[in-house]
């Protein structure tokens, strides 16, 4: 006899885990369930103050605004998974995170969408394939500014891309591509300190054109780099 979780259960469950967000939305993407860390992390008493609204009315207006388009995606049946994404906090410290939304069905139609968001760990370096990884990671680190083969990669490491891939996730949560991606933006964000071009820190970050380094960022970052570059310079 099979049983069913209730949404209230897991949201529960979800409480003790500190460093994943869990929520439940309906149709309309207002959040009916969430879990103490999602109330902590945007200064909330309780869950009553998220309950009922959007992510419009909770986060930051561009921030917001990238959720609710992910959520229109996962509304029209659409799974996304392991999204690389950098969260902007309230006290603007980045934080890299894998999102994860599903739609909700109920006859056949969707009701709403279930979603975490797991704070990307440490690297496991306990793990015996983590002295040749780190070797491919040294050689991103070095040279992402310029296009990266995975087969080079897997090179380095002396094993096949198919072993690279699945030795990434299991000791860095990531991709190869994802991690480069990370490096790349984690740069861009420091240079937009300071006052080179856009196109500039694009093209030292290892993007084609500044059109690709702006999409890019703002699909990572949620603002387009000029945005970001005022919220550091506010």
């Amino acid at each position: 006899m099979g049983f069913q979780i209730e949404p209230d259960e897991l949201q529960h469950l979800f409480d003790a885990l500190p460093d994943v967000v869990f929520f439940i939305k309906d149709r309309q993407g207002r959040y009916t369930h969430v879990n103490l860390t999602l109330v902590n992390r945007l200064g909330a008493r309780n869950r009553a103050d998220l309950v009922g609204r959007t992510p419009l009315q909770l986060f930051p207006k561009r921030l917001g605004t990238r959720y609710m388009v992910q959520d229109e995606r996962a509304l029209a049946g659409e799974t996304i998974e392991n999204q690389l994404e950098l969260h902007l906090y309230a006290n603007r410290a980045p934080g890299w995170c894998l999102t994860f939304k599903h739609p909700l069905y109920k006859d056949s139609r969707v009701i709403g969408l279930v979603g975490i968001s797991r704070d990307l760990g440490a690297p496991d370096r306990r793990h015996s394939s983590y002295g040749r990884l780190q070797r491919a990671v040294e050689h991103m680190q070095a040279h992402y500014s310029a296009p990266l083969r995975v087969q080079k990669l897997a090179d380095i490491a002396e094993v096949s891309v198919a072993q690279l891939e699945r030795l990434f996730k299991r000791v860095f949560q990531l991709t190869p591509q994802q991690l480069l991606t990370k490096l790349r933006i984690e740069e861009a964000m420091r240079l937009l300190h300071f006052d080179a071009s856009i196109a500039e820190i694009g093209q030292a970050c290892g993007f084609s054109d500044q059109s690709a380094f702006a999409r890019q960022f703002k699909f990572t970052v949620g603002m387009p780099p000029r945005a970001y570059r005022a919220l550091v310079h506010d």
